[in-house]
């Protein structure tokens, strides 16, 4: 007899039917705690190759190893029950040839669980996700500011604000449409260019500074909490959870001190015994 879980989870075609409706909500999430908070109120969640910068102080997502975007969603995987799981493709692991890509997606969603994964790259990438697709793999695509071409871009630069950007950037679209990506992410591009692109898109475009226009949104979760030093101007801090952190670290820190933590209520008292500061109590009181 099979084992099958009571909830069933969101998948790539339940996301590309999701064309034109209602808008699709997602956020990156990097650890199964998160992941289990998240997931009752997101469509998909992205286990983005952010969390290199997020988590593990890299100056950009370049640096992430495969090893570690696996390990990472796999938790998420494990802390979530309804939501599609979708998972980066760290740079250098899709590149070089539509076989190795394929090599490397199939290990991500063998070791993860995960439903789809994401790569960045829009026309140059056709070919090699009509392989990943034609061979069983959901893909998101990614395309506008791609994070991971950051030092050929030179710098974290809004795309799309010129006029004569637009057909590049539009042949990207098409292109990965036609090679059958499910859905796709844009980021950091000119709202005007964006509604156009999603008019014509036939798969849903989730915007990431790319205004409202788009199908769906996300955003770094860390981000829109507050918890980031720093936030792009596209970012809304839905929450202040980082000076919540603060002031908890500082008011324990002073407890700590003072010696007013741990409590009695927070200690261990011996079985059938009296322990050592209840004893003293008494003796002082006798």
């Amino acid at each position: 007899m099979s084992i099958q879980k009571s909830a069933k989870r969101i998948t790539a075609p339940d996301i590309l039917v999701r064309k034109g409706g209602e808008p699709i909500v997602s956020l990156t999430a990097y650890h199964a705690h998160t992941a289990r908070i998240l997931d009752p109120y997101v469509d998909f969640l992205l286990v983005g190759d952010s969390l290199g910068m997020v988590m593990h102080g890299y100056e950009s997502t370049v640096p992430v190893p495969l090893d570690l975007m696996i390990m990472h969603g796999a938790a998420v995987v494990r802390g979530s029950e309804q939501s599609l799981i979708v998972v980066d493709m760290p740079f250098g692991s899709y590149e070089e040839s539509p076989n190795i890509a394929f090599r490397n997606a199939a290990r991500i969603m063998k070791e993860t669980g995960c439903g789809a994964v994401k790569l960045e790259g829009g026309q140059r990438m056709g070919e090699t996700i009509h392989y990943l697709t034609e061979r069983g793999i959901p893909v998101m695509a990614h395309i506008g500011l791609t994070p991971q071409s950051v030092h050929v871009m030179g710098g974290f630069k809004t795309q799309g604000r010129e006029r004569d950007e637009w057909a590049s950037i539009e042949e990207d679209a098409r292109v990965i449409a036609e090679a059958g990506a499910f859905s796709v992410v844009m980021e950091g591009m000119a709202e005007l260019l964006a509604a156009r692109i999603t008019k014509v898109c036939p798969i849903p475009t989730i915007g990431i500074g790319a205004s409202a226009e788009c199908d769906g949104q996300i955003l770094v979760l860390e981000d829109m909490l507050g918890l980031s030093p720093r936030v792009p101007k596209f970012v809304k801090e839905f929450a202040q959870i980082g000076n919540a952190i603060e002031s908890a670290v500082q008011s324990y820190a002073d407890d700590v001190r003072a010696r007013k933590f741990p409590a009695q209520e927070h200690t261990y008292a011996m079985k059938g015994k009296a322990s050592p500061a209840t004893k003293k109590t008494k003796m002082a009181g006798s």
